[in-house]
């Protein structure tokens, strides 16, 4: 299935529905269906008209507008591929990222305008420049174009171009966990396998409002709740930007039924005072992934939110979705990302490639055209994804699968910390920290020790208003763990570092203590 075609087949069958509700600081705009499918059109006509080659790269840099839709189908009717850019990046970061994937088209909101500036020079590939939301500052950045005048003369009718489900479409850039991020590209073929498990996983519908509160830069936005809304036809509402107490308004003026967030967005609406007095009954659906999700905040949400039904997503920018947690099981199987989907193959494996036994540690595979084409422009990072053949792409997390198929992740594999020979992984502590009442977030990762290689260190957040000391962490993980595994060194900070979307950065974290010293 062809991307561009989502939204053309919806589009028919919901003309005057509203497709996107933008609901910004200042305004609110209702796009219909048949709107953005003309938009994406006129868009898909106007970027054609610059003669780029088949697969030339199209970088979109902007906040959740109602543009970044249109421009997203647009692309996919083009055979171009649209990389979709972070809005958090510095200057320097968004020049890597332009060169590196041979950006030859950039589209950018003009609240970036100065960003875009900064780097142009820097970005001698980039041949046409595109401002969305405004006029470009001629000065700052000669030659570029207003979006609105770009598209205002092109027909809105579907381009005649020969598109297979195979063509590379959509590329993203992981988050930047471990030093430069790499530019995963994709197929139509594998964002449809992608949006239609969402679909059945958390059982979308065309009566679903579905509120977008991360950023569609990235796969878990864009991917696991824009692209399945647009699939079946729901209303898709854009909360920009996010808030806790945004999003509470935004469900109470539009109904809305279902969301995706990510762990930290859950955390603080958890927290939230007041959520039970707040008319939030239309809300039933919630999916979270992009990092591990303390078990006190599902608690928490089914609790204060008994109508609520959670599920776990574990996916990742190269497979997609490969593993959901039903609502039915978070209970029993709290603590799981849940069993493989019905369209895709996933795994738990020995290093050697052959499948580990229930309880057995192994690293977390999948295979099936849910898979990336590849890193872009990195063949040696390819080859590693994919270096047990026959398929398979590894995803780089330890885990253990169980008797009834569900996968519990131990941790990432190169945060792994090895103490006197031992290995140690930090999400054990950090699961046995969370226990903490007083815990909100934690991260543990392994520092230098002259005498045992490596020992764990713990960054702690606590909840507003909360205290604990040293002595009681260090002593809680005595009492739960083996003794290696305590913290020697315990910080209490004011917030984490993190990615797009919630991903505690921990190679920052760790930085300052390995700056001179080889890693292990």
């Amino acid at each position: 299935m062809l991307t561009g075609d989502m939204l053309r087949r919806s589009a028919r069958r919901f003309p005057d529905k509203a497709a996107i509700v933008f609901r910004g600081a200042q305004h609110t705009e209702r796009v219909p269906y048949r709107e953005l499918d003309a938009a994406a059109d006129r868009i898909a006509h106007a970027l054609l008209g610059l003669g780029l080659p088949k697969g030339a790269i199209v970088s979109m840099l902007c906040r959740n507008l109602a543009a970044y839709g249109a421009v997203f189908f647009g692309v996919a009717r083009t055979g171009l591929v649209l990389n979709n850019v972070s809005i958090l990046y510095a200057p320097d970061e968004l020049s890597y990222v332009l060169n590196k994937s041979e950006t030859q088209v950039l589209l950018y909101d003009v609240q970036f305008a100065d960003k875009v500036a900064a780097v142009r020079a820097a970005c001698p590939g980039i041949r046409h420049v595109i401002a969305i939301g405004g006029e470009p500052d001629s000065g700052a950045l000669p030659g570029a174009l207003a979006f609105d005048r770009f598209i205002a003369d092109q027909p809105a009718t579907p381009p005649e171009v020969p598109i297979d489900e195979r063509d590379a479409f959509c590329m993203t850039y992981t988050g930047g966990t471990t030093g430069h991020p790499k530019g995963v590209l994709m197929n139509h073929r594998a964002r449809a396998i992608t949006a239609h498990t969402v679909v059945v996983e958390e059982h979308l519908e065309a009566a679903d409002v579905v509120a977008i509160v991360t950023p569609l830069f990235h796969v878990a936005a864009l991917n696991i709740m824009f692209q399945p809304a647009m699939l079946v036809g729901a209303t898709t509402v854009f909360v920009t930007p996010w808030s806790p107490a945004a999003f509470v308004d935004a469900v109470e003026a539009e109904r809305i039924t279902a969301t995706f967030m990510v762990p930290t967005q859950a955390n603080a609406l958890a927290m939230l005072p007041g959520l039970e007095a707040r008319d939030l009954q239309s809300w039933t659906k919630l999916s979270f992934a992009g990092a591990p999700m303390p078990d006190w905040v599902q608690v928490e949400l089914m609790r204060r939110l008994p109508q609520l039904r959670l599920t776990q997503i574990y996916g990742q920018s190269e497979m997609g979705v490969i593993a959901a947690l039903p609502w039915q099981r978070v209970q029993d199987k709290l603590g799981s990302v849940g069993c493989q989907p019905y369209n895709v193959d996933v795994a738990v494996l020995r290093a050697d490639g052959s499948p580990a036994a229930a309880g057995e540690m192994g690293e977390v595979a999948s295979r099936g055209d849910n898979l990336m084409i590849g890193y872009y422009g990195e063949p040696v990072q390819t080859a590693e994804f994919f270096r047990l053949g026959h398929g398979w792409g590894l995803s780089g997390d330890i885990g253990v699968v169980d008797a009834d198929g569900f996968i519990t992740l131990i941790d990432r594999a190169k945060d792994m910390l090895i103490s006197g020979g031992e290995n140690v992984y930090p999400k054990e502590i950090e699961q046995v920290l969370y226990e903490l009442p007083e815990v909100a977030e934690c991260a543990v990762f392994g520092i230098p020790d002259d005498k045992w290689g490596e020992v764990p260190a713990a960054y702690l957040l606590l909840k507003p208003g909360c205290t604990l000391s040293e002595a009681r962490v260090v002593a809680q993980c005595e009492q739960k763990l083996a003794r290696l595994k305590r913290p020697r060194l315990v910080r209490f900070v004011d917030g984490f570092p993190k990615t797009p979307i919630g991903k505690i950065q921990k190679n920052l974290l760790k930085e300052p203590y390995w700056q001179d010293r080889k890693k292990i």
